[in-house]
């Protein structure tokens, strides 16, 4: 039975036979077993196998991509056939086509993405959830369950391309969350937490993830409502990652070429404190968006997307590299089974300050400190901001009391600009800032 690339390679070649005239293929198998249970009780367990197949062929400056999980030699040979009749009758796009043969990786680091432990079993999946939803339970105060889950998941793919690219890469994933409500009534408060990790040994203990859950959402009974003030804003950590996912939006290259994002003029320009370095770093061992190559091929790199408040770059993929006039991708394409690549950051994280968070609230007679964010009024096209909110209120450099029913407001050139950071950046996501400050921010409520 041939190998997978083997597969991938055989594939290309036949598009070309029939009349492709470059083409790339890539193959995706996962599996994932997950378990939920609530009150005690196991509400879900489930498994999941999957093997996904996309060709992508081009003739001239026309291209089509089709998708298989049917492997038999009947249903590739019409893949193939399907694939070079879509994209001989697709309209032309001038900036299509796969990497040069000088642009493409040729070798790549072990950056250590899967466990070599075996998969959990249920059994244990199950015992671990419950261990979670208990530890949260037992803190004073939680008075009901909204559930707690165990997953693990590995996947393999491999990249295949008429112009000598062939690689594969392996990853595994085990995520474990638990989220519970304080309080009763009119008065009742809900909070979770969550933690993923490439390999498990290197995840929290149950005990200490269900703790955290139960001990956050006590810690929000009471909350109120504030009147409407301008005032800074501190973002908590796991809600401050959601302004680089913004930023990672507003500097796709898809969308600057475009004009769609309100930075589409500010490249080399300073849209962050001078204090602000932000890097995009493919290449960490263990990262959970560690990549060795991109899905075109192409080798990424560590880099600083904002070096001392300067924007420096594009998240760049092939097409919109050719778009906005420059030579190289950035090696940012990413590829979701079934689509076509677009740009995307691997392992984004801004830089730690030199203040402790308590340091960095400390000259606040009033403001917010954010735990929680509902809903999204953000428009990367104008860069306006407004997001519900909910966490505590800042007196006196103090965390005082809990507020939820809460909005906040500005545009996001203004707050990049007005955006401070704290010291204490660890890295627990794909996506990791330290405690943020922003200045002067509209703060709604009652």
């Amino acid at each position: 039975m041939p190998s997978s690339l083997d597969l991938l390679q055989d594939l290309i070649a036949k598009a070309k036979r029939k009349g492709a005239e470059s083409a790339d293929a890539i193959l995706v198998d996962a599996s994932s077993v997950s378990v939920d249970v609530r009150k005690g009780r196991v509400e879900t367990t489930e498994r999941s196998e999957s093997g996904d197949l996309d060709l992508r062929v081009f003739v001239g400056k026309r291209q089509a991509m089709v998708s298989t999980s049917d492997r038999s030699p009947k249903a590739l040979d019409e893949l193939v056939e399907r694939a070079v009749a879509m994209a001989m009758a697709a309209p032309e796009d001038p900036f299509c086509g796969l990497a040069s043969p000088e642009q493409i990786s040729q070798t790549w680091p072990e950056l250590d993405l899967a466990d070599d432990a075996p998969e959990p079993s249920i059994e244990k999946l199950i015992e671990t959830a419950h261990a979670m939803e208990e530890a949260a339970l037992a803190v004073k105060g939680v008075t009901n369950s909204e559930g707690a889950g165990a997953g693990y998941g590995r996947s393999r793919s491999w990249l295949a391309a008429s112009n000598g690219f062939s690689g594969s890469n392996e990853g595994t994933g085990t995520t474990l969350s638990v989220s519970v409500i304080a309080g009763t009534g009119t008065g009742m408060e809900r909070d979770y937490e969550h933690e993923s990790r490439i390999y498990a040994s290197d995840l929290p203990s149950p005990i200490d993830i269900g703790r955290k859950a139960g001990e956050r959402s006590v810690r929000r009974l009471g909350a109120r409502k504030m009147p409407t003030c301008q005032a800074p804003v501190v973002f908590d950590p796991r809600i401050g990652s959601s302004l680089l996912r913004t930023l990672s939006s507003a500097i796709s290259g898809a969308l600057v070429a475009r004009g769609t994002t309100f930075l589409k003029d500010s490249l080399a320009a300073a849209i962050f404190p001078e204090s602000i370095t932000i890097i995009d770093d493919p290449f960490m061992p263990r990262g959970l968006r560690s990549c060795p190559f991109d899905a075109e091929g192409i080798a990424p790199m560590r880099r600083e997307i904002v070096e001392r408040g300067v924007l420096k770059t594009w998240l760049l993929d092939l097409r919109s590299a050719r778009q906005l006039g420059i030579a190289q991708s950035t090696g940012h394409a990413a590829r979701a089974p079934g689509g076509t690549p677009s740009p995307s950051p691997s392992n984004l994280y801004l830089e730690a300050g030199k203040l402790t968070p308590q340091e960095l609230m400390r000259d606040i007679k009033q403001g917010l400190y954010v735990t929680d964010l509902m809903g999204s009024g953000i428009s990367i096209v104008t860069g306006d901001y407004s997001c519900a909110a909910a966490g505590f209120w800042i007196e006196n450099g103090e965390i005082a009391f809990p507020v939820n029913e809460m909005t906040i407001a500005s545009n996001l050139r203004d707050m990049f600009a007005n955006l401070f950071a704290a010291n204490d950046l660890e890295f627990t996501r794909g996506v990791n800032v330290p405690t943020l400050r922003i200045e002067n921010m509209t703060v709604a409520g009652v």
